[in-house]
Parts: C-alpha cells; structure tokens; sequence
C-alpha cells in the first residue's frame, strides 16, 4: 500500500458519499441494468395500461412550416396558406397548441412488442448521442494521439498560475453549453488530465468540470441554441394565447450572472469538498500511459509552432465560411449566425476538425505522427477504446425509445403540471413548486427543450394569470432543469464519465461519479435557486426589456 493511501484523510475511509459510492458500483454493469430497467418499464406499462391510466393535456405541437416551400419548389408555383377567418393570407406558425391525450402503452402487447422488434435497429441509428461521441473524440484521439494534448496541457499549467487553473476551467466549461456536448467530450477529459499535471487528483479535475458543463448547462453569458429554442416553443404558446412574444435575449441578464455564480460554486465544491474526500492521489492507480518525463521540448515546442499557425489557417477558413453576407454557416432565412444557424449546428464538428488539423500540424512539427496512415490509425485506436461505451450506448438508446413510447415520462410530468395548476398559493411559493417539480422530472425525462414542450402550453398561462412573465418562469425552468443532470442515470455521457474515471482508477464505476456528483448538484441547486429568490423579490429584469411581472 503506498503512502498515499496510508495516510488518506478519515473521510475517505467512511462516510455517506463513500457508502453512496460502494453500493452504486456494486449494482450490475450498466449495460446490463438498462436490460433491467427496460424490463422493470415493460410489467409497469403493463400494469398501468390495463388500469387505464392516462392525462390530457395542451402541448406545443411543431409545425411542418418546410412543407410549403418543398411544395413550392416541386411544382414551381407560389403555394401560401390562408387564413379563412380574415381572408388574409397568414404566417406559418413554428409551433401550434393543440389538446391531446396520452394513455400508457403497454410495451408487452401485439402493438409495444411489435414496435419493440422493428424499432431495435433504427432506435440506436437515431441515437445522435452516438455519432457525435465519434466525431468529436476523432479529431481529439489524432491530437492526443500525435501528443498535442499533453504539451496543451504542460503549457496551460506553465503559464496560468496553479490556483487559476481550476477556475479557469470551470468557467470555460460553464461557457461551453453554446458549443452543446463539446464541453463532455472534450473539456472534462482535458480537466482530468490537467489536474494530475499539476499534482491534483484528476477526479476531482473529472467532477468540476462535469459539473460546470452539465449542471449549469441553463447559464451562459452569451445567446445559445437553446437559447433559441426555448424562445421558439414559449413564442408559439404566447401567440396562440394572444399574448406579446418574448426576445431570445429573454434571461441572458440572469444567464450571466448565474454563469459566475455557478463557477465559484464548483470551484467552492471542488476545493473544499471534492479534493478533501479523495484525498492525495496515488499515481499507481494511473491506468494511462504517463508520458510526462523525458519530453522533447525542442520538439514540443516546434510542433506546438506548427499547431499555432495550422489553428490560425483553420480559423481564417471558419470565417470566410461564416462573415461574409450569404456564406454557407449563416442561415439561409436570414444570414443570422447564431441561434439556430447552420455554424452553431456545426459546431461540434468545427472543433473536432481544429483538433484534427492542429494534431496532423503537430505531429508533423513534433515527428511524433507521419503520414495520413498514422492520423487513420489514431483515429482507429481512438474508436477501439470506445468499444465497451458504444455497446452500453446500444441497451440506452433502446431504453429511451421503449420509455418514450409507454408514454410513461409524459404522463408523469402532465400529471406533476396538474397538481401544481390546483395549488393555491403565492406566485414565489408556486414557482419553487415548479423548480422541484423539473427537478425531480429531469431523472426520467432530461433534456433542456424537450420537457419545455409540455410544460410551456400548461404553466404560462397559469403563471400570466398571476401576473408572472413567461420569462420569469423560463428562469425558474433552467434552475430546475440543470442541477440533476450530473446525477440521473439517463444522462447520456454519464457512461462517458465513467470511461474517464477508469483512467485513473481502474474500478471506478457509476457510483464513483454519482458520489462525486452529488454535492456539485445540491449546493449549485441551492445557490441557483436563492440567486432566483432574491432576483425574483426585488424584481431587477431577467434580460433586456424582461421584467418579472407582465404589467
């Protein structure tokens, strides 16, 4: 036993996280529980569907508005829709509210065994999670692989003071929600690595990120896609009510000061939670190849020379294809590059390219990668190692899809709605009701926009009738929304999480994550929703022209 965990602090040895951690790994593979649980979903929707169970409800519904243009473009005509109760010709609405009523669907009848045996193939090639872990981790696996990453790394640690690191990173990680899953797959690894760098332990690397990136996903200081999502379903629903749309600027004050907010407080966690508990780290528990010693810094550094100028190269080229009026990245419909642009769609595969060109650029620089065939190999060797992820990626995209069609997740949350709709109490008192009720719903149901979908139509009319502006309850949404999503088994880069954590300790499972987890999502919950209270009760605006109160 090494002196390092000779002499590890007391609350490494016991403790409720540690006893969190051990039953957590001791339950079955995760691959393997996800063959459970969809069997534990198939008697529930069973039993429910025989009883009867079902909700009806209004929900935003998406309308096919590229119909008429694809029309128009086939018959070579002018198609418009008319409104017949004006006689005026009339928009396209984005989303319209429609009453609809969802009863649970039982996965062991003819229909759910049917949909059970057609769907396998197509549930796992629409499972998008998929072929974004690919596409991100190819780029990174060349520039880890040719050695870019580890002189990235040595750098920042050189340059950037021991105590900035930490704060550094997790505030880029909050940031990075406008890049969607870049910040999982890449940051939290970078982290990891660069905390055992400069002697600190890597989970707790591991965790803060995790945390910054997922748990404050809802916060930015800068307009993101979902962003403009969000604004997209909130402005059908105040449309088909008659009432004023909000801007995609609805919350970005608010967005920007729970940005800072959250940062410290996963710093806070990080320093004197998460780093005390683990203890020192011992390097004999490393499960990765310590290439630190007996670097060629003569190398490193032409090869980081080559990587500057190919990054510059790269970047140019990104902006020729996004600055000038009518290039490929801004949108067709009207040349904007944020929201939903064709840049802010790509973004993820953006990055994953740099990482590509300024690995090949390194490598060349460095003469630690030559050749096309080394770049193909690293990337084949990037993939191997996500062997035993993509087969657990297989069992969830089926859960998920089996759990969707049950109509389970829908029926909980329609049904949660409904029993804050009948409660009479102070709109402040309300609106923490709604917090832990997205709380509670984001373990079955996580996922920024989808669960918006069917609280928007429900929950922003009762809140106007209090006098509460969509975008005082959109707030209360994201700090609800957020929190969990570091703990909830259907998070899916939780197994990602884990295949990280076993770099540096090999036995590390989902209960190693879920205890590291747990005090980042309940002090950045408390901290999220005081900031709220105190925001709410003073009435500053949530954004430019957002009051509190619609009068």
């Amino acid at each position: 036993m090494s002196a390092a965990s000779e002499f590890a602090p007391q609350a490494q040895q016991k403790g409720f996280l540690n006893w969190i951690e051990k039953v957590g790994n001791k339950v079955p593979d995760p691959t393997i529980m996800f063959v459970y649980l969809i069997g534990f979903i198939a008697v529930l929707s069973a039993i429910l569907s025989w009883v009867g169970v079902s909700v009806t409800d209004e929900v935003a519904t998406p309308v096919a508005a590229d119909q008429v243009g694809q029309l128009n473009d086939q018959f070579g005509s002018h198609w418009i829709i008319w409104d017949t109760a004006t006689g005026e010709p009339a928009d396209v609405p984005e989303y319209v509210v429609e009453e609809r009523t969802f009863a649970v669907q039982n996965l062991l009848s003819i229909e759910g065994l049917r949909f059970f045996f057609t769907s396998f193939v197509d549930n796992f090639a629409g499972f998008t999670v998929v072929a974004t872990v690919l596409i991100a981790m190819a780029g990174v696996g060349v520039a880890e692989h040719a050695g870019l990453m580890g002189a990235l790394i040595r750098r920042v640690v050189k340059v950037a003071p021991r105590r900035w690191l930490a704060a550094i990173l997790l505030f880029v990680g909050v940031l990075s929600s406008v890049a969607t899953d870049a910040g999982y797959l890449i940051l939290v690894p970078l982290a990891a690595a660069a905390f055992l760098t400069v002697g600190r332990h890597p989970l707790a690397g591991l965790a803060g990120a995790f945390a910054a990136v997922g748990a404050a996903f809802g916060a930015n200081i800068i307009i993101t896609p979902s962003d403009s999502m969000l604004a997209e379903i909130t402005n059908g629903v105040l449309t088909a009510a008659g009432m004023e749309p909000v801007q995609v600027t609805h919350n970005l004050y608010f967005g920007i000061v729970s940005t800072f907010l959250l940062t410290f407080v996963a710093l806070f966690v990080t320093m004197f939670v998460t780093e005390k508990r683990l203890g020192p780290y011992d390097r004999a528990e490393l499960t990765i190849v310590d290439d630190s010693e007996g670097v060629d810094h003569d190398a490193e550094a032409r090869g980081l020379k080559f990587s500057g100028w190919a990054l510059l190269g790269f970047v140019l080229v990104i902006l020729a294809l996004t600055l000038p009026p009518g290039a490929p990245l801004r949108a067709p419909s009207d040349g904007d590059i944020a929201g939903t642009s064709p840049f802010m769609a790509s973004l993820v595969f953006i990055i994953s390219l740099a990482f590509l060109v300024c690995g090949v650029a390194y490598g060349a620089g460095a003469k630690t990668l030559k050749g096309g065939s080394a770049a193909v190999a690293a990337i084949a060797k990037t993939f191997a190692s996500l062997g035993g992820l993509l087969v657990m990626f297989l069992m969830i995209a089926q859960f998920i899809a089996l759990f969707n069609w049950t109509n389970l997740p829908t029926v909980a949350a329609i049904s949660a709605a409904e029993a804050l709709q009948h409660a009479n109490v102070p709109a402040i008192v309300l609106l923490l009701a709604f917090i832990v009720v997205i709380l509670i719903l984001d373990f079955i149901l996580p996922g920024l926009v989808p669960k918006w979908v069917i609280f928007a139509p429900v929950f922003i009319p009762i809140f106007a009738s209090l006098d509460v502006a969509p975008q005082t309850l959109l707030a209360a949404y994201r700090v609800g929304d957020s929190p969990v999503n570091v703990l909830t088994p259907l998070m899916v880069y939780l197994p990602f999480m884990v295949t990280v954590a076993q770099r540096y300790k090999k036995d590390a499972g989902i209960g190693t994550i879920i205890a590291l987890m747990i005090p980042y999502a309940l002090w950045m919950l408390l901290a999220w929703t005081a900031l709220y209270v105190v925001w709410f009760l003073t009435g500053i605006p949530w954004g430019p022209g957002s009051p509190v109160q619609i009068g």
